[in-house]
């Protein structure tokens, strides 16, 4: 494995829409050099269905939004900033009109549609592909600027810090990346003023989960190894209704479909989630998740469904065509009968610890999107906020860096990156059973509901699969696989680390031996280790 070097003004890791966003607008400072570890579109911005939430209806207000998401977040939102958010909304969305997004339109108007925990229609989105466009628009503009170069098929592998240094450097500064060319096999050493984290969430984590399989939380766990401060981890959004079939497993069946008035039903055909909450299938995702898991486990069934006949025949294949069309090419009308449907691991509300800036706790790196916990998700996103925190606070992050680009790091020669005594492995068979048991354990003992007996289960289980993932990543041939598998080991532990500190249920985390939140204000669960050999 040979090794070579590059430099660059901004190094982002990640071609979601928070990672195409901070780019277009951060080349008019100096050179962006973004590593994506598959294609340019193979990113969770490219699954969004649902769409932005945004006020532009004259009856819709800024209050409303804010107070809809600090509802949702359950008393751990950053109040100040949801409510910039959510007043920075707007200019977000003129400029990807400008842009060419082409959202869908009743009439003259934009078209907005209404998810659960929203007091009023306010999600704009083109047709259910909302995410799909996005990212064809951003990397439109990303492959017609001259100063900045996409590299697909490069996978990060860990943060450059001042003992990566041929020359002394800062501690706790970050000063680029070293990325691993996953087509040629070698290492690519990128030294960068500014690193920026959009590598999105860590859904793989869990063997049910909405994402797809790129989703291995490889930006948390770099970030962590670094030394960075995470923050809320153990608040995993389950979204309620992913497709319960073995051909399709990913297939997420968008909020948007409830909110358009489709009905959750048990395998019976009782419509049942006014029996849990007055909101009905438009609560906040944590309670209609959780009533679908107690109705699940109640019963004894596998799965749920989802009764898509109020929508009305004729308006499924119009306002669903993606949805509509992946369900029929496995064999299931929603004109004529229910969709099965399971909770599914979706969006991790914590993360890397940044400010309103993005600025993480260690200097010169920045996390936006996914990855990032900025404060306005509190303990459970409200739905369709994520496209807007991502592009909002990728413009935040850009304005910081006009007043102060030039006091990134400066452009210092990487050490190579050592390969002296590693071997190839051939019996993958051990990596490929560590990597289910890992996401095996976290959806029975760290799922939706959680005691404190699994948490310390989980937790001691997973310390052995850590130590076997270390004892391969330094003592043989570096490959994907194994370095996603050291990432989704490393997020799963910080998950119920987390978790285990959290003595209450709130938002997302709910605890069998801890059912109340705790009186007085929330706090964050903040995580961080002294830097160490990565």
């Amino acid at each position: 494995m040979v090794s070579n070097q590059k430099k660059c003004d901004f190094l982002v890791i990640g071609s979601g829409v928070a990672g195409l966003a901070f780019a277009i607008k951060a080349a008019e400072l100096g050179e962006v050099l973004i590593v994506t570890k598959l294609g340019g579109s193979d990113t969770n911005t490219m699954k969004a269905q649902g769409g932005i939430a945004t006020v532009v209806d004259p009856q819709d207000s800024f209050a409303s939004h804010v107070d809809d998401t600090l509802k949702a977040g359950a008393g751990l939102c950053d109040e100040k900033l949801v409510v910039e958010m959510v007043e920075a909304g707007p200019a977000r969305i003129r400029e990807l009109l400008d842009w060419g997004l082409p959202f869908s339109r009743e009439g003259e108007k934009l078209a907005l549609g209404r998810e659960g925990g929203h007091s009023f229609r306010r999600i704009l989105h083109v047709a259910d592909f909302t995410g799909r466009e996005l990212e064809r628009v951003l990397l439109e503009r990303v492959k017609a600027n001259s100063r900045i170069t996409l590299l697909e098929d490069h996978l990060a592998l860990n943060l450059a810090t001042e003992r990566h240094l041929r020359t002394g450097g800062q501690e706790r500064r970050v000063y680029g990346a070293y990325i691993f060319n996953r087509a040629a096999q070698e290492i690519l050493e990128v030294a960068a003023r500014w690193t920026v984290l959009a590598t999105g969430g860590a859904g793989k984590v869990y063997s049910y989960t909405s994402n797809p399989d790129l989703a291995t939380g490889d930006g948390v766990a770099m970030a962590y190894r670094a030394g960075a401060r995470i923050r809320n981890l153990e608040f995993v959004q389950f979204h309620p209704t992913c497709l319960y079939h073995g051909k399709l497993r990913t297939q997420l069946i968008s909020e948007a479909v409830r909110g358009e008035g489709a009905l959750l039903r048990n395998l019976d055909g009782e419509a049942f989630m006014e029996a849990y909450t007055l909101q009905k299938e438009l609560a906040p995702r944590d309670i209609v998740a959780r009533a679908i898991d107690h109705e699940m486990k109640r019963r004894g069934d596998k799965h749920v469904l989802l009764d898509f006949s109020p929508i009305g025949s004729e308006r499924i294949p119009q306002r669903f065509p993606t949805i509509f069309e992946n369900l029929m090419k496995v064999g299931i009308d929603p004109r004529e009968r229910p969709v099965p449907v399971v909770p599914a691991a979706h969006y991790f509300c914590g993360g890397v610890d940044v400010d309103r800036q993005g600025q993480t706790s260690l200097d010169c790196l920045l996390a936006l999107g996914e990855v990032s916990a900025t404060g306005v998700h509190g303990a459970n996103r409200l739905a369709s906020n994520s496209l807007l925190e991502a592009l909002v606070f990728a413009h935040w992050a850009f304005e910081g860096l006009q007043d102060n680009f030039e006091e990134g790091c400066e452009l210092p020669e990487l050490r190579p990156w050592s390969t002296a005594g590693v071997r190839d492995y051939r019996e993958t068979v051990v990596l490929d059973h560590d990597w289910d048991l890992v996401r095996r354990i976290m959806m029975d003992y760290v799922g939706i509901v959680r005691s404190d007996e699994r948490l310390l289960l989980a937790r001691d289980r997973l310390r052995h699969v850590r130590e076997t993932v270390e004892r391969f990543y330094w003592k043989y041939r570096i490959n994907s696989e194994l370095i996603e598998l050291r990432n989704i080991a490393q997020v799963a532990e910080l998950i119920v680390r987390s978790a285990l500190r959290r003595k209450e249920s709130r938002g997302l985390h709910f605890n069998l031996d801890h059912p109340e939140p705790n009186p007085g204000p929330a706090r964050s669960t903040l995580i961080e280790q002294e830097i160490l050999h990565a």
